[in-house]
């Protein structure tokens, strides 16, 4: 872990450092042995204020905390526990990321060989009420995607099925022959 630490109106003492590098461990036991780096910027803001700043970069990825107490000792203590929360959330997403991505490219050999046949795969049930074949025409006409409209002919009593012809122009009708 590199560790870099800067003090703006307010000396960086031996005491503050050993502070920070032992408060670090906690960010570090996240990464293992990735090449940690870390800016630490500590600052007296007023008579009652200190500012911490923490930069944490690993591969790339920057994590960032900035926190004013009038103890700056506390105020590194909020930084970690801030920098802990962001590195937690991060892990979690890449780990979730990486988990859906596994499992859709999961290979399901064999799954493809097996070929479903001679069965029902899809069921749909719904009610026929006895309608003239103008009006199935316009209700196939309205169901976008569908080609055929089963209903109960109300000239005849007997279910007929209407469909869309090839042609997308016009229909046909399948009667039961009396």
């Amino acid at each position: 872990m590199n560790i870099t630490i800067t003090g703006k109106e307010l000396k960086v003492t031996e005491a503050i450092k050993d502070y920070v590098e032992k408060k670090l461990t906690r960010v570090e036991k996240y990464f293992g042995e990735d090449n940690i780096d870390v800016t630490v910027t500590i600052k007296k803001e007023n008579a009652t204020s200190e500012i911490a700043e923490i930069y944490v970069t690993v591969k790339g990825v920057s994590y960032k905390a900035v926190t004013e107490d009038k103890d700056l000792y506390a105020s590194i203590d909020k930084d970690i526990d801030i920098l802990e929360g962001q590195i937690r959330k991060t892990k979690a997403k890449r780990e979730k990321m990486i988990k859906d991505s596994s499992i859709k490219q999961m290979n399901f050999s064999g799954i493809e060989d097996i070929k479903v046949e001679d069965e029902i795969v899809k069921s749909i049930s719904y009610e026929l009420k006895p309608i003239s074949v103008e009006d199935a025409k316009i209700k196939l006409s309205e169901k976008k995607g569908n080609i055929f409209f089963t209903f109960v002919n109300i000239d005849t009593g007997k279910v007929n099925v209407i469909f869309k012809l090839k042609d997308s122009n016009n229909y046909g009708l399948v009667e039961p022959e009396e």
